[in-house]
């Protein structure tokens, strides 16, 4: 959306303005009409890119508009009295409506408690009329399964923009080129291109080189020639490259498990500890394996993975040679939480945890050793010679 320019013809008959005495009235003496002409910024626009020129508004995908039937994610803008406008995130913000009768499929009780101004949610696409621009949108028709599929589509959509907004950016150069040379190719070849960017972590050349595009040419003989080029230039590539790689080199998950682990025999601690070498000789190079006491009878087996069900099932591997292990001895374990992907702020409540334990055990080693030392009894006292008077 370009600047809107708005033109306003005043009449030479202005007859209240010619003798206010004001700079307007003394340009309205010249007997033609003035022409004033004001420059309206679009307000979509980041202030940087409108001094630049160049455009970093884009949709996501290469259809201007949704298909019917379609989910699509939104951002409620305002409310009317029959329904509420919303604007479409995923193709550059373009408007549609949700009419109140398409909120739900009960009985309407609360409007703020199915739809407030500011809330994003997937719906379901109705209706299309891509000659007014016009899109008609539901709620209530929209399944579970499709509001997966879009929140999966859209978060995959939305990093994917990001990056190419960031490089448009700082190569000062327009988003949409951007996306009709390099992201809409991506979409038709790899169905997504958040499946194209991952392969470019690894191996740009294989998928970046394989973009191209026309230029027309004319020779000094004044003849016309088509060439063949590469999509985007080499310091543009470089830029894509290293942003993706930035933004989308995986991280290692933390898989984590909690089991407890007795034995009453009379060496109970050393068959607890030749089981727990044998859960960590369950890991490998990729997913090393640790298993640390929390209090007894607790411990928790963890280890680190690019590869969440990998690491889930060497976790369980693990488990199970620790037990069979201390089944051998007549011990028990115990899996209070199965393997999972645990997240940073839980690891850090679980060193948390361990701490705390190992200073209140320190407590109570010093209590103990306190207790010995006033608990002298009778001291050295001689009881058979001595004398008890009465």
């Amino acid at each position: 959306m370009k600047d809107m320019h708005v033109s306003i013809n005043l009449p030479r008959e202005s007859e209240t303005l010619k003798k206010s005495g004001s700079p307007l009235s003394r340009s309205l003496q010249n007997p033609n009409s003035l022409r004033v002409e004001t420059v309206i910024p679009n307000p979509l626009l980041p202030i940087a890119a409108m001094e630049s020129g160049r455009n970093l508004e884009c949709r996501m995908y290469e259809a201007k508009y949704p298909e019917v039937d379609q989910a699509v994610m939104i951002q409620v803008k305002s409310m009317t009295d029959s329904g509420a406008y919303v604007s479409l995130l995923e193709y550059n913000n373009i408007e549609g409506m949700i009419l109140f009768s398409e909120l739900s499929r009960r009985r309407i009780r609360s409007i703020s408690s199915l739809i407030k101004v500011g809330r994003i949610e997937p719906v379901m696409v109705l209706r299309v009329d891509k000659e007014k621009g016009y899109i008609d949108l539901s709620k209530r028709r929209v399944s579970e399964e499709d509001i997966q599929a879009c929140e999966e589509r859209y978060n995959k959509s939305k990093l994917v923009h990001s990056i190419m907004r960031h490089v448009a950016e700082t190569m000062n150069i327009d988003l949409e080129d951007l996306y009709i040379h390099i992201g809409w190719p991506l979409y038709r070849k790899y169905g997504h291109a958040f499946e194209a960017f991952k392969l470019i972590v690894s191996d740009p050349d294989s998928v970046l080189d394989s973009l191209t595009r026309e230029i027309k040419e004319v020779s000094p003989a004044g003849q016309e020639a088509t060439k063949v080029v590469p999509a985007i230039s080499e310091e543009v590539k470089d830029a894509l490259v290293k942003n993706i790689r930035r933004r989308m080199t995986p991280q290692p998950l933390k898989i984590r498990a909690d089991i407890e682990m007795k034995c009453f025999q009379f060496d109970g601690v050393l068959h607890i500890k030749e089981a727990m070498h044998k859960a960590e000789a369950a890991g490998n190079m990729d997913c090393p394996v640790k298993i640390k006491l929390v209090a007894p009878p607790a411990y928790v087996l963890y280890t680190q993975t690019l590869e969440k069900e990998q690491g889930i099932a060497i976790l369980n591997k693990a488990i199970e040679a620790c037990m069979e292990e201390i089944e051998l001895h007549k011990g028990k374990l115990t899996v209070k939480e199965a393997a999972r992907a645990v997240s940073e702020r839980e690891d850090k409540l679980l060193a948390e945890q361990m701490r705390k334990l190992g200073r209140e055990n320190d407590e109570v080693s010093v209590d103990e050793d306190s207790e010995e030392e006033e608990d002298t009894g009778m001291g050295e006292v001689d009881v058979e010679n001595t004398e008890i008077t009465f």
